[in-house]
């Protein structure tokens, strides 16, 4: 299993957004973590289709999209057609979601399901086979810069139990809250991918933040 940093660009500078993601090629970063929001779904508006058409053409990294929108229908194929490389919608969407997972799949793009905080994990089990990974909340979407929520680690811990007793091999993603001193806890419950925004383009260091993410990171993959 990989341990990946999905940086979020959420908390990037939008004004030097190219240097942002230069920041994180250069420093083994594989991930780069898109949120996306209509404003309905969540309260906050962010980045469209344009933004990521603008990201691909000067970025080899995963795109990482994370559509947080209402009716991901309307826009799974613009999404795949600018190039992301996973498309994750929400379980607490509008849609049915095997139909819209068989269609991301058939796009030739990474499906995934994301989970709010007070969602179970349970909820999404029948989903399973139809994901290649779910992305755990750690706190309401569509804001960055807020705390932890503790509770969203029996989420991932019951995915990662279903994961292992099921044979599957889905990763699982948390996003939310997540910075170099509370890391652990997440990738202890079963998480192997760590989004983190304000973490690392709010510090004043950025390069050493990511740096200390892919020192906890390495030594988990070395624990296997």
């Amino acid at each position: 299993m990989k341990y990946i940093l999905s940086p979020s660009l959420l908390s990037a500078d939008f004004a030097r957004l190219e240097k942002d993601i230069r920041l994180c090629e250069n420093n083994n970063v594989s991930y780069l973590h898109i949120d996306v929001m209509d404003g309905h779904f969540v309260p906050n508006i962010s980045i469209g289709v344009p933004v990521v058409k603008s990201i691909r053409k000067c970025t080899k990294l995963v795109l990482d999209v994370h559509l947080m929108i209402s009716q991901p229908e309307k826009y799974i194929k613009a999404f795949a057609e600018v190039g992301s490389d996973i498309i994750n919608i929400h379980y607490e969407a509008e849609g049915d979601k095997i139909s819209l997972l068989k269609e991301i799949r058939a796009m030739g793009k990474s499906p995934a399901l994301t989970i709010k905080p007070k969602t179970s994990y349970k909820e999404v089990l029948d989903l399973a086979e139809y994901v290649d990974m779910f992305l755990v909340m750690s706190v309401e979407p569509g804001f960055g810069g807020q705390s932890f929520i503790e509770s969203t680690l029996k989420n991932a811990e019951g995915l990662a139990e279903y994961r292992e007793k099921n044979s599957l091999s889905y990763d699982i993603e948390m996003d939310g809250g997540i910075n170099a001193d509370n890391a652990a806890a997440p990738l202890d419950s079963g998480v192997n991918i760590i989004v983190a925004g304000s973490a690392i383009f709010g510090a004043s260091d950025p390069e050493g933040e990511i740096k200390s993410f892919n020192k906890i990171l390495n030594r988990y993959e070395e624990m296997q």
